[in-house]
């Protein structure tokens, strides 16, 4: 069923501006496995039967915008991603169409999250309409996270996605899942070669000579 037409559309919005100070290069486009970073990224959103998503590049991000575009997904600029990562989102908010019941938050620096986990995420969203959706692996939370869209218009200038999450402890809903996925962030070299050897250990992805 195309997600427009459930009764509880889940939108999402992959914060891609990050300008990869720490890594030297531009990470969204690095190879990991057959694909991109990035292009793995929004491959565990549409897997997950997310289908509206927005990514957000920065002012730099002509290739990384170019590299989306390959995709069925709206890209938006955040004129001034050095801000904060809020601004992203924000950013990303202001292009998503009307009717998103829930938000996810994705980063493309967790390039690992499975498909799988996604659709735990979004099918706890559907069941726990109104709750923050926070996937927790080995006694930790991790990325991404779904947001009901009235709770995301409350992410104003001067607040953090972790204040949205504090401020109610009672409306969040932790969903077990069995992917340290989303738990790994790339943001070195290190981290880098630490996922590609990952990925190919737990999958097999190799990249192609």
């Amino acid at each position: 069923m195309h997600e427009a037409s459930t009764p509880y559309p889940v939108a999402a919005i992959l914060v891609a501006a990050g300008k990869s100070q720490r890594m030297g290069t531009c990470k969204q486009l690095l190879p990991l496995g057959e694909e991109t970073v990035l292009a793995r990224c929004l491959a565990a959103l549409r897997e997950g039967g997310i289908a509206d998503i927005v990514v957000v590049v920065s002012p730099e991000g002509e290739a990384v915008a170019a590299e989306a575009a390959r995709f069925a997904v709206r890209v938006v600029v955040n004129p001034d991603p050095e801000a904060d990562m809020a601004s992203s989102v924000r950013a990303g908010r202001e292009a998503l169409a009307a009717g998103a019941g829930s938000v996810a938050v994705a980063l493309s620096d967790y390039p690992l999250v499975r498909g799988a986990t996604v659709r735990s995420l979004v099918q706890a969203a559907r069941e726990q309409k109104g709750r923050i959706i926070l996937p927790l692996y080995a006694g930790r939370r991790g990325h991404p996270l779904l947001l009901p869209r009235p709770v995301l218009d409350e992410l104003v200038p001067g607040r953090l996605l972790r204040d949205l999450v504090r401020s109610d402890p009672a409306r969040v809903a932790e969903v077990a899942v069995d992917d340290p996925g989303v738990l790994l962030d790339m943001d070195t070299p290190e981290d880098y070669r630490a996922m590609l050897a990952f990925a190919e250990r737990t999958v097999g992805t190799t990249r192609r000579p």
